[in-house]
């Protein structure tokens, strides 16, 4: 130090505590955003500027003022993420833009609602544009199982892009290549073009199409703990929204306008939705300890394609024996759903007017468990226990399905089914997020969502090898075995749970 200093200096080593002489502008906004408590004795403004610097290099770092000294260890960061996480705000500082963080989950929950209601539009056309361009019912199963074999494939990559390039990425990206498969359904349906061959085309970008899942993500990110299973809920809101709303612009659209109305609008409302992925969703809604972590400095960045990184989220504490139950649980009643269509025909024999009106009731049931009695009963159980009281649901449902005689029996069974679809989906989905990191609730999620495809894979095969050798009752015999199985399971082995109630 030169003859100018007022007090003499003690000489440090460059890897010991250095002293933090003023905050720095590009940080201080991180205690306005809630990450850091302010004006209850934990951290100043300027201090929660050099907290943020400590946690992303993982690094004792010690800041000095003319009132007060702290020391912030590895050992506080938890709480001092706990703390952050308590007040509701898992973005970076400069994250969330004008909308704040209400406003984007809602525009989430806009998002979703758009996507499903054009996917359940897709849905009523696609058998009346597979019999006009002259295929049978094998050739459609064809396009179903390369649908769903593509969906199961990319969930688990979609997830880690969005774990890697941000919630923006992941929305933008859904939406284009939804926008690429109504374009190339709209394409299909033109006379002067190869239908065939641009109709199987159309199944292709269903690889990347995974909007629910991001906005699961980004409702994990921006949600406590406590709050995550009614936030996640309430996308049940949208699922019902988009196969009401979506079945019906469907059948009347093709009718009012011809067939290829439908994949118009569809097309026109996912090139808006991208818009406002663009435009409006936050580049990143992780939180800042979260995205230090997802990019240590010096550790080689990670390939989105990277299976091994994928599959390691399974394997950690707590993962693989929800994941199991999830898959395991839903599959029995996944194959009944698969079948339904026929069922619906050979068993209940009901018209396709009369099918819609029960596919309808089953839209609504969803809306209501899903959007608001799965959220209130979390607030009074345990997930341990909703999880439980699903699979019980399961297989009392399950033991009713074969005493099952006509349609009426199905509709007084179909609350039941409907909650415990939906309490599975939502509770496991809630403990799997809170079992990892916040860098790897994308990759997590996007494992959830292959599930359901992987039932649509497999259920045309299975489910129809069991309806024609032992008809409709198998159904019900193998959800109450299997669900039976997995609720001795539950009770013997609870699986822990991270930071929350206990079972």
């Amino acid at each position: 130090m030169g003859p100018k200093d007022p007090a003499p200096t003690t000489h440090r080593d460059p890897s010991e505590h250095h002293t933090c002489q003023r905050p720095l502008p590009e940080l201080q906004s991180a205690a306005t955003l809630g990450l850091f408590p302010s004006g209850n004795g934990v951290l100043s403004l300027a201090h929660a500027a050099r907290v943020s610097i400590s946690m992303a290099v993982g690094q004792e770092t010690q800041c000095s003022s003319s009132s007060d000294s702290y020391m912030v260890s590895q050992q506080d960061l938890p709480s001092m993420q706990d703390a952050g996480a308590s007040r509701g705000q898992g973005q970076s500082p400069s994250g969330m833009g004008a909308l704040g963080r209400a406003g984007v989950i809602l525009l989430t929950y806009v998002l979703a609602a758009l996507e499903l209601t054009c996917l359940f539009m897709q849905f009523s056309i696609m058998p009346y544009l597979s019999r006009r361009l002259g295929l049978d019912s094998v050739a459609f199963g064809y396009q179903q199982t390369i649908f769903g074999v593509l969906q199961l494939l990319g969930g688990p990559v979609f997830g880690r892009f969005a774990d890697q390039h941000g919630a923006r990425a992941a929305f933008t990206l859904s939406f284009l290549a939804s926008s690429a498969l109504y374009l190339l359904l709209v394409a299909a349906c033109s006379p002067s073009l190869p239908g065939v061959a641009l109709l199987f085309a159309s199944r292709l970008p269903a690889a990347l199409m995974h909007t629910l899942p991001a906005a699961q993500m980004v409702i994990t990110d921006l949600t406590v703990p406590e709050e995550r299973p009614a936030a996640l809920g309430r996308l049940g809101l949208c699922f019902g929204i988009g196969v009401i709303v979506g079945s019906l612009l469907g059948g009347t659209l093709s009718s009012a306008c011809g067939i290829q109305c439908p994949a118009i609008v569809a097309l026109v409302v996912n090139l808006l939705g991208a818009v406002l992925s663009f435009t409006c969703i936050p580049t990143s809604t992780k939180e800042a300890s979260a995205q230090a972590q997802a990019a240590l400095p010096g550790a080689p960045k990670a390939s989105v394609f990277d299976l091994k990184a994928i599959t390691r989220l399974l394997l950690q504490p707590g993962v693989l024996p929800v994941f199991l139950v999830k898959v395991i649980s839903g599959f029995p009643s996944g194959l009944f759903m698969v079948m339904f269509s026929i069922i619906s025909m050979d068993f209940f024999q009901l018209e396709a007017t009369q099918s819609g009106y029960l596919m309808s009731f089953f839209g609504v049931l969803q809306m209501v468990i899903q959007g608001l009695v799965i959220g209130r009963l979390s607030s009074h159980f345990s997930e341990g226990a909703l999880l439980r009281a699903s699979v019980l649901v399961f297989s009392i449902v399950g033991l009713a399905m074969v005493l099952m005689a006509n349609v009426f029996h199905f509709c007084l069974l179909m609350p039941g089914l409907v909650f415990s679809l939906c309490a599975l989906n939502v509770v496991t989905d809630s403990m799997l997020t809170k079992a990892v990191s916040a860098s790897d609730t994308g990759t997590m999620l996007g494992l959830c969502a292959s599930v359901q495809p992987l039932t649509r894979t497999l259920g045309p095969t299975l489910g129809g090898l069991l309806y024609h050798s032992f008809g409709v009752p198998i159904f019900g015999h193998v959800q109450f075995a299997v669900n039976f199985l997995v609720l001795l399971f539950l009770w013997r082995q609870p699986m822990p749970q991270k930071k929350d109630k206990v079972w």
